[in-house]
């Protein structure tokens, strides 16, 4: 048998485009010929394939595989270059497929997802046969798994048109509070889909993103109330901060403060003053959050009851299943974020392939 060296499949693959791990049993089944091994490439479509390659993938699916018991769940974004394919069985089926095979080989990357294997066949091959077949350039984008630990739950939602997908875990008190909780955290991946929420609570933001952020915000309102008040509407309040981020325990005691001066100054009995601040100090902390409500799932109005938070909807499911439940991952993949869409003559893209 031919030595298959490093520098022969490398010349291969510079000249099919195919891959490394195509290139070589390419050689090995053809005893190192490298015109039968091109041959056999371009039999087997993983030519074809590879010259889609430099075309964008910024359509497709997005998918989420949840397994029977809740304790695991996959989403992924596969692309393909038309959201024509996204309506195609077969590219349907591929995204299932793909999503349930990312799940039981707990791949972390794409470049160990290609050398798994699926069906007696290295993915890598299997894949660039799908690509073949469906006739466009598709791409294994990105994937996420999040695991339920003991007394975890975790579910996972995938928005009708395989544009959103949202996996959310938590932590219970016990199994019992865990199966409990699975639809009603389904319920809010479904919130979270609509919402756009980019983190799951404000301890992840930037300090130096909340700053700029602050500076964006109070500017916005400034613009709002030039306008509000040349209609002679009223105007909104400025708030004096944007995040949770900022709400110290030395703030929150001075807000505290203010809010006793007043009671005290309208005559309130000091009596019934535990009985009223804890709701002003809600509306302080909703009213200086603007920027949480935005990008985090947990200091957001639940949609299903826009006067309670995340926050707040979690503590009441708990209360009624006698339990504990804490949201500890959060993961949202919306099709095509970040990627460039090329805009595409159609005309001419026929002509150039007709040349």
């Amino acid at each position: 048998m031919a030595e298959i060296t490093a520098a022969l499949v490398k010349e291969l693959r510079e000249s099919t485009g195919a891959g490394m791990m195509d290139c070589k049993k390419a050689l090995v089944d053809t005893d190192g010929d490298f015109e039968a091994a091109k041959d056999l490439l371009r039999e087997k479509g993983l030519g074809k394939a590879a010259k889609k390659a430099d075309r964008l993938a910024s359509e497709g699916l997005v998918n989420v595989h949840v397994d029977a018991s809740l304790k695991m769940a996959t989403v992924s974004e596969i692309n393909a270059e038309t959201d024509f394919v996204a309506k195609n069985e077969g590219f349907i089926n591929l995204t299932k497929d793909t999503t349930a095979h990312i799940q039981a080989t707990n791949v972390q990357s794409t470049e160990e997802l290609m050398k798994t294997t699926i069906n007696g066949t290295v993915f890598e091959e299997y894949f660039a046969t799908k690509v073949a077949t469906i006739g466009e350039n598709l791409v294994v984008r990105r994937f996420a798994t999040l695991k339920a630990g003991a007394n975890g739950v975790v579910n996972g939602y995938v928005h009708s048109n395989g544009r959103v997908g949202v996996l959310i875990a938590a932590n219970c008190d016990s199994e019992k509070t865990a199966a409990g909780a699975g639809e009603f955290i389904r319920n809010l991946c479904m919130h979270a889909a609509a919402m756009k929420p980019s983190f799951l609570s404000y301890t992840e933001l930037d300090p130096e993103f909340v700053e700029k952020e602050t500076i964006g915000i109070k500017a916005d309102i400034e613009k709002e109330n030039e306008e509000l008040s040349r209609l002679k509407k009223p105007l909104k309040r400025m708030p004096l901060f944007v995040s949770r981020v900022q709400l110290t325990d030395t703030v929150l005691e001075n807000a505290k403060a203010e809010m006793q001066a007043e009671l005290k100054a309208q005559g309130k009995p000091e009596q019934i003053w535990d009985k009223i601040i804890p709701g002003q100090l809600e509306r302080f902390i909703a009213d200086n959050t603007q920027l949480d409500q935005q990008y985090t799932l947990l200091s957001q109005f639940y949609v299903m009851d826009d006067k309670k938070t995340i926050a707040q909807v979690v503590e009441e499911k708990a209360k009624e299943l006698g339990g504990k439940i804490e949201l500890v991952g959060y993961v949202r993949f919306e099709l095509g974020e970040g990627l460039e869409k090329k805009a595409c003559d159609f005309a001419s893209e026929v002509a150039e392939q007709l040349k």
